[in-house]
């Protein structure tokens, strides 16, 4: 196997990344690098959704339960742990799949990190902008300089609104032009990336199936297990979707069925993100979640031929 070759498998929340990758993984002799950016921390699994403890025995996961949720865990540092992990996986002779939603992650991965890099004094400025003058202020800032980056940018999300505001005000140029020259880079890995993507009803069922099954799992209880423990729900990984909802209901500004319906409509929103993140990627190749046979024959080529059939990114 070319010490370059992998495969991720990428695609929405709730799609079927996990029980597909299992199936990959034990098919191809692989071993799953988690492209998650909330499975890197420990206490938090029903929300986030990790394969469960037999999974995980079933086939070798990396880069779950690796930080505590009050630690700084950003691009910069998950690019260095895949590239860790993908290198200890192929001397092992077994192909490296990269599984997971968090898009940004896998671009910083295979493409490079955002060489800019934050100026402290404008941030702290920024900051204190959004409050005096509210996070949707920013926002709407935002829209106005960059509005290919504020419409992938959640209203709530203050880092990257901070973050884009800051590139442009530094530079003069818009975040998503920076990206995009990024974007014209090759990283050298050939990887091929397969996508899963299902209409939109479809999906949407799969999403109001999985939250009811987290809430079955014991969601409540996981936040409530992490604030016990000390952990402020003012964290970044508290904020989350799933942890912000349960902490809403759990202080009292919403009622149960409140956040449960709110749960499931950004959980629908943040897949909608999600697939319009990847489908501005042409090296992706799209499957339904059901074409397994599709995929296993698509991933055999790509194995066979990894410089014909891949996609160098």
């Amino acid at each position: 196997m070319d010490k370059l070759t992998g495969v991720a498998l990428i695609g929405p929340t709730g799609i079927g990344k996990t029980a597909l990758s299992l199936e990959v993984a034990e098919r191809f002799g692989g071993e799953i690098v988690s492209v998650d950016s909330m499975q890197v921390f420990r206490f938090m699994d029903v929300g986030t959704a990790k394969a469960t403890l037999d999974e995980r025995a079933r086939v070798v996961h990396h880069l779950i339960n690796i930080a505590f949720p009050d630690e700084a865990y950003n691009v910069a540092r998950f690019a260095a742990d895949a590239a860790r992990a993908m290198t200890v996986i192929r001397e092992r002779g077994r192909l490296p799949l990269l599984v997971g939603g968090t898009g940004l992650y896998l671009k910083g991965l295979l493409k490079g990190l955002f060489a800019i890099q934050e100026d402290p004094g404008l941030r702290r400025v920024l900051k204190a902008r959004a409050e005096a003058e509210g996070l949707a202020s920013l926002h709407a800032e935002l829209a106005r300089c960059d509005p290919e980056a504020a419409a992938r940018v959640h209203p709530r999300d203050s880092h990257r609104i901070l973050r884009g505001l800051e590139v442009f005000l530094a530079t003069g140029k818009p975040w998503s032009a920076h990206l995009a020259d990024q974007e014209r880079a090759d990283g050298g890995q050939k990887v091929l990336k397969i996508g899963l993507a299902c209409d939109r009803e479809d999906l949407y069922r799969r999403i109001d199936r999985r939250v009811d099954f987290m809430v079955e799992q014991g969601l409540q209880g996981e936040v409530e297990n992490l604030l016990a423990l000390g952990y402020d729900g003012e964290l970044k990984p508290m904020q989350a979707i799933g942890y912000w909802h349960m902490i809403n209901y759990l202080d009292g500004t919403w009622s149960r069925e409140e956040s449960l319906h709110l749960l499931a409509r950004d959980t629908r929103r943040y897949a909608k993100r999600q697939l319009t993140w990847f489908r501005r990627d042409p090296g992706v190749a799209w499957f339904h979640p059901g074409q397994h046979q599709e995929i296993f024959a698509a991933i055999d080529r790509f194995l066979a031929n990894p410089q014909r059939e891949g996609t160098r990114t």
